[in-house]
């Protein structure tokens, strides 16, 4: 099996030779104290992925990570934040700038070794995109909201809202897209059988519908809606709305005690 070639970039010196000794049965390490020894090792080989600290009296983890995403020969190279740094805002800044993952330090040999594999592993990584459920009874309007998200996101679509409880045995979705009017099931009672499962008491909801009085939000936000968008739905806001109130909740999620 081919060895996964690895740079990881931190400053500390015990850090580097952790890693390397953690990771060497299946990976090529490469340590990197310096942003600059980062770039010469560049120069000889491109590898399968990056590890980069964020605490460096040189220069920032942000930084580096924005000059490598500016660089055509090594934007497409996923980089991960391995850090001390535990706060929302620092994950979330890290996600902003096209961090592939954020871990945190102290982070266990096998979640450090699932993390480099899911991100060098087409398939794996295809695998850990975030899953979305979209729910509505008209196959256009699923067939089209699948259309604008599959690029980023794992696409789940169901057309008979009676059947979703069956599904969620199945699948965990990471957000829902619900429509309102819908036959036998309508989406608020929807929200209601959601939001009574303990693994979805904080999932992001997002209704999608004709009905956009100030009725309907009020009862969707009472029902623990996280969005309220009014059909037909522009295309760069569902993208937007979607990724705001994902990269929300899986921030939360990090952030949950383990």
């Amino acid at each position: 099996m081919e060895r996964i070639k690895v740079i990881y970039v931190d400053d500390v010196s015990h850090a580097l030779l952790s890693v390397q000794s953690r990771l060497k049965a299946s990976c090529d390490v490469y340590p990197a104290k310096t942003t600059e020894i980062l770039y010469e090792i560049l120069e000889k080989t491109i590898p399968d992925l990056i590890l980069l600290d964020i605490n460096m009296p040189e220069t920032d983890g942000y930084d580096v990570l924005k000059q490598l995403k500016e660089n055509v020969i090594y934007s497409e190279i996923p980089v991960v934040f391995l850090t001390a740094k535990n706060d929302r805002s620092s994950i979330l800044e890290g996600i902003k700038l096209g961090a592939a993952d954020y871990l945190t330090k102290p982070v266990s040999d096998e979640k450090l070794l699932e993390c480099i594999e899911q991100q060098v592993n087409p398939a794996k990584r295809e695998a850990n995109k975030p899953i979305i459920l979209a729910v509505d009874d008209n196959p256009s309007m699923l067939k089209s909201v699948s259309y604008i998200l599959r690029d980023l996101y794992t696409v789940r679509t169901l057309a008979t809202p009676e059947k979703l409880q069956s599904l969620l045995e199945h699948i965990i979705p990471d957000l829902f897209l619900l429509d309102y009017n819908m036959p036998i099931l309508n989406g608020f009672d929807l929200a209601i059988q959601i939001r009574a499962m303990p693994e979805h008491e904080k999932t992001p909801i997002i209704f999608i519908s004709t009905e956009g009085t100030i009725d309907y939000v009020s009862v969707a936000v009472h029902l623990g809606a996280s969005d309220f968008l009014v059909k037909p739905v522009d295309e760069v806001l569902l993208r937007e709305k979607v990724t705001v109130h994902l990269e929300d909740y899986i921030i939360r999620r990090r952030l949950r005690p383990q």
